[in-house]
C-alpha cells in the first residue's frame, strides 16, 4: 500500500512572498526542502503538494506560468533525488466560495478519491493555520514547520498541540524515524 506525505508549497518547500510567487524566477527552494522530499521518497513515501494559488484568479500569473513554476519545482526536486508524485492546487480567490480553497478540505478529498486512500493519519505538513485546519477536517495528521508563516502561526496559536519543526527537513527526519 502506498504511503503519502502531503505538503503545502509556499513557505514549506519554497520561500513565500506576500506579493505571491509569480514566476519561475521567484520560486526559490527553502534550504533542505528538496533534500527532505528525497529523504521521504527513499523511505517509501510518495510526496503530494496541496496548495492554494489564488494568484491565478487575481490575474497575477496565468496557468502557463504556474505550470513553468511547478516544472521548476519538479526539476529541482529531481536534481536532489526527489520526486513529487502529484500536485493539487486551488486556483480560486478567497471570495469565490469554492470547496477546494484551504482551509476547506476539497483538495484533500480530491487527492483521496484520485489515489483511493483513506486520509486518516496521513501527515500534512504546512506553515499556516489553514493547513492545520484542512488536515484536521479530514482526519489527516497536521505538522507545522516554522518556515514561511510558521513562526507567526505558532505565535498566534500557541496551543496547537501538534508536532512543530524548524523546517521541512526536520519534519521529514521525524517521519522517517517513526517507521
Amino acid at each position: 500500500m502506498d504511503r503519502y506525505v502531503l505538503l503545502d508549497r509556499d513557505g514549506v518547500i519554497n520561500h513565500d512572498s506576500d506579493d505571491y510567487v509569480k514566476s519561475p524566477e521567484e520560486w526559490r527552494p527553502i534550504e533542505g526542502s528538496l533534500e527532505a522530499i528525497a529523504l521521504l521518497n527513499r523511505h517509501g513515501y510518495k510526496v503530494v503538494v496541496i496548495t492554494n494559488q489564488s494568484g491565478l484568479q487575481r490575474g497575477l500569473f496565468d496557468q502557463a506560468t504556474l505550470d513553468r513554476i511547478h516544472a521548476k519545482m519538479h526539476r529541482l526536486a529531481a536534481d536532489k533525488g526527489g520526486k513529487i508524485d502529484s500536485l493539487y492546487f486551488c486556483p480560486h480567490g478567497p471570495a469565490d466560495g469554492c470547496a477546494c480553497r484551504k482551509p476547506k478540505p476539497g483538495l484533500l478529498e480530491l487527492f483521496a478519491a484520485d489515489k483511493q486512500v483513506n486520509l486518516q493519519g496521513i501527515p500534512f505538513i504546512g506553515d499556516a493555520l489553514r493547513d492545520i485546519q484542512t488536515a484536521q477536517a479530514v482526519g489527516a495528521s497536521p505538522i507545522l514547520v516554522k518556515t514561511g508563516k510558521g513562526k507567526k502561526t505558532l505565535t498566534d496559536n500557541p496551543d496547537l498541540n501538534i508536532p512543530v519543526f524548524e523546517n521541512l527537513y526536520d519534519a521529514a527526519k521525524y517521519l522517517v524515524s517513526r517507521q
